[in-house]
């Protein structure tokens, strides 16, 4: 199935949105990342999206680029609320914390949300703790995810943003970089001979 459909099926209902906008085009009314759910039968209906650097336009500049990500949304109707799952998988390029080469990384993670339908969406959204807790009011017919995809794909990369040990040194790594850190640890450690002479200069004094 082409990851630019919205899709879901449920156990008597079976249906397809028209093919979605290329993520080129002008995203301003954020349609594609709009779900009419007001007319869902009960139960479980899945969503599939597909997002690019263009997704990322119309938010703050991301710490990160050439993202390639696919978000399967699994959504539950129930008649007073929505219990939502969203899946993040892919791959972005961030910033190497070790040597400051570029660092392409593997996404993946899950959410849950749970969005309520109530009289008064904005007043309980100001006062509710939870996160994972969302309010809209009971006269919306549609759910904008947008806003979720952006928060869940960039809570999805590493906070340590490195390659792993066995792949340091490898051709993504700056060698010119990790031989000063090297050099760097050398010296902080006491393996070159002006630090051992100074330590033993210390204990003399002491």
């Amino acid at each position: 199935m082409a990851y630019n459909k919205l899709h879901f099926q449920g156990e008597n209902y079976d249906y397809k949105y028209l093919p979605l906008p290329p993520l080129n085009c002008d995203m301003g009314n954020r349609r594609e990342y709009e779900i009419a759910f007001v007319g869902l039968k009960p139960g479980l209906h899945e969503y599939h999206f597909e997002v690019d650097d263009k997704f990322f336009q119309e938010y703050k500049q991301p710490d990160f680029s050439g993202c390639s990500a696919k978000i399967k949304l699994t959504l539950e109707r129930n008649t007073s609320f929505l219990i939502l799952k969203f899946e993040v998988g892919g791959n972005v390029d961030v910033i190497c914390d070790r040597c400051g080469n570029n660092l392409r990384m593997e996404l993946w993670d899950e959410f849950d949300m749970v969005v309520k339908l109530v009289e008064n969406p904005d007043e309980m959204n100001e006062t509710e703790e939870d996160p994972d807790i969302y309010y809209i009011s009971r006269t919306e017919s549609h759910l904008r995810v947008g806003d979720w995809i952006y928060e869940f794909i960039s809570l999805s990369i590493p906070m340590q943003r490195s390659c792993k040990e066995d792949e340091i040194g490898g051709p993504q790594c700056n060698i010119e970089v990790l031989d000063m850190l090297k050099k760097m640890e050398d010296v902080n450690s006491g393996n070159n001979p002006l630090s051992q002479g100074l330590e033993k200069f210390r204990k003399n004094i002491d």
